[in-house]
């Protein structure tokens, strides 16, 4: 190298927290021709920095699914100070989508295989008919509106089963492109000596159930923190649960769903639109 020479600037890691409204979006990654989280936030680092890394996110959440701190990790060259791409970025992205901080981080930091553990979020608004009032139209889009009389005891029995390691395979969506259940896809997997991706064992810290009371109604909101989450294993968890709190299935009918590996011996898969992405930690 001669002394007119300049060498590009370094590769340096960034880490994002991001909220989001996932009604609109087709999902965290990217589609052809859809929009997603991943796509519109590529995107928008494209016009701020001339650079477009595809941002890996923690986990992929779904169509219709919402973050309150989402986390996501790329590498840029640009030397732009965190709170100017802070800015920048919430000027750039749509009102659905907001940067809550943005920092840089070591090189080896990445977004999902860094992460220990994750909570997710799922809230049911308690519509009975004929005993409630209808779900207000500004809480539609955030809420499972369930017209079913639920008992409070026997969500939290069934919630409380789900603590400790489990196989999992059971509240998991299926793949049609993978054959073996050992291949099982992990939407939200935190791997550190192997991959969870190989296995449909998850470990649940948290798992339980709280009744709020809102001036539009009562709102029930179910909270799990786990190692990792197979794809759709949160609203199949929470289907399932529901089922529970109508008396349609009971709380030791979960052993036996487990035990089952099999996605038919388990309930519904509930909505899209009543989970978050409620946290990550590192």
């Amino acid at each position: 190298m001669n002394e007119f020479s300049h060498a590009a600037p370094a590769l340096q890691t960034w880490k994002l927290t991001l909220a989001y409204d996932g009604t609109d979006f087709r999902g965290w990654q990217v589609q052809p021709g859809e929009a997603t989280i991943q796509g519109t936030l590529q995107a928008a680092l494209g016009r701020i920095t001339g650079e477009a890394p595809l941002p890996q996110g923690s986990g992929r959440t779904d169509a219709g699914v919402h973050a309150l701190a989402q986390v996501a990790s790329f590498a840029l060259r640009a030397p732009i100070p965190p709170a100017n791409l802070h800015r920048a970025l919430n000027r750039t992205l749509p009102a659905s989508i907001r940067i809550l901080d943005a920092r840089t981080m070591p090189s080896v930091f990445h977004a999902r295989h860094s992460a220990l553990a994750k909570t997710y979020e799922y809230r049911v608004f308690m519509e009975e008919k004929g005993r409630g009032e209808p779900c207000p139209p500004f809480l539609a889009r955030y809420v499972y509106a369930c017209p079913w009389r639920l008992d409070m005891d026997a969500l939290e029995d069934a919630a409380g089963v789900f603590l400790g390691e489990h196989d999992f395979i059971s509240f998991a969506a299926t793949d049609p492109d993978l054959t073996t259940r050992n291949n099982f896809s992990s939407t939200e997997a935190t791997p550190k000596t192997e991959p969870l991706e190989a296995t449909a064992f998850r470990t649940i810290s948290s798992s339980a159930w709280e009744k709020k009371a809102t001036d539009a109604g009562d709102l029930l909101v179910y909270r799990i923190r786990g190692n990792g989450f197979l794809h759709h294993m949160v609203r199949n968890l929470v289907g399932t649960m529901l089922d529970v709190g109508r008396h349609q299935l009971q709380p030791g009918d979960i052993p036996r769903i487990l035990a089952a590996h099999s996605r038919s011996a388990a309930g519904p898969t509930a909505p899209a639109r009543g989970l978050f992405l409620h946290s990550v930690e590192y």
